[in-house]
Formats: C-alpha cells, sequence, structure tokens
C-alpha cells in the first residue's frame, strides 16, 4: 500500500508525487518537441515559406530561389524536423518509462539528450541572422516545451532524492 505522498506503479512499486508529476512533464515536453518536429516537416512540404516563422530569406520566398538550391534547403528542413522528432521520442520514452521507475541513468540521458540538441541549435538564432524571424511562431512553441521539460526535470529529481 502506498504511503501518503507516493503513488503505485505497475507491481506494487511506490514512487513520490513529485517523481509521477516531474516525469510526466517532462513527457509531455518530449512530446511537444515531437508536434514541432512534425510542423517542420507538414510546412517544408504546404507551407509558403522556409519553415516555422521564416517566410523569405532577404526578400525572396522559396518560389524565387534556384530549384536544386530551394530543394538542398527542404532536404535539410526534413533532416532537422526528423532529428526534433527523434530527440522526442527519446526523451518522452526515456522520461515515462525510466524517470518514472526512478532510474537515474534515464533521467540523466533524458537532460543530455534535450540540452545537447537545444545547446547546439539555439545559440545560431542569437547571432545576427541575415534574415527575419518571427520569435514567437519559430521559437516560442520548443522554448515553451523547453521551461515544461525544465519544470519537470526539476519536480522529477526532488522525487528521485526522496526515492
Amino acid at each position: 500500500m502506498a504511503q501518503a505522498g507516493t503513488a503505485e506503479i505497475g507491481d506494487g512499486v511506490e514512487y513520490s508525487t513529485d517523481l509521477r508529476r516531474g516525469s510526466v512533464l517532462m513527457a509531455l515536453a518530449g512530446v511537444a518537441f515531437v508536434g514541432y518536429g512534425v510542423a517542420f516537416l507538414v510546412l517544408n512540404f504546404v507551407g509558403g515559406g522556409f519553415e516555422i516563422g521564416v517566410s523569405q530569406l532577404d526578400g525572396a520566398t522559396p518560389g524565387d530561389l534556384n530549384p536544386t538550391v530551394a530543394y538542398y534547403i527542404s532536404h535539410l528542413h526534413v533532416a532537422t524536423g526528423a532529428f526534433i522528432i527523434s530527440t522526442g521520442i527519446a526523451v518522452a520514452g526515456l522520461s515515462w518509462y525510466g524517470v518514472r521507475q526512478r532510474l537515474w541513468w534515464a533521467w540523466a540521458t533524458a537532460i543530455v539528450t534535450a540540452v545537447v540538441g537545444l545547446a547546439l541549435a539555439l545559440p545560431m538564432h542569437w547571432t545576427g541572422a541575415a534574415f527575419a524571424h518571427d520569435w514567437l511562431t519559430h521559437l516560442g512553441p520548443i522554448y515553451l516545451a523547453t521551461l515544461v521539460f525544465v519544470v519537470g526535470a526539476v519536480v522529477a529529481y526532488r522525487g528521485l532524492q526522496a526515492s
């Protein structure tokens, strides 16, 4: 039987409420990463711009570009979307199945997975890009998902410490 502040998962294993809440937030953020990556892919094929929140490059639309260059940019967007999706799947799976089972390595791996992707991708957005971003649509969703992930990781950490 679970004690106050704990709950049970399969086979009578107890875990703290913080651990449960934190791992769910971390997994939810992973699902949001997947959604952002899917949006990246969909907009690549049916959107009128280059990617989420970028409609033109120095006044040029994708239709104004040399077809080979436009295809190359599209290919990079597909690869980027695919890696965002795979990162989201990894974060969600590690959080939902590993962190909830009190596996420190799963918590640490979920954090490293998210941090490496964000630490490598986000600084480029602040280096004086030669094209205009709609900051809210381009980076807003990933910043929101990251905030949810960080809150979840901190809450889960407290739950892991209590375990």
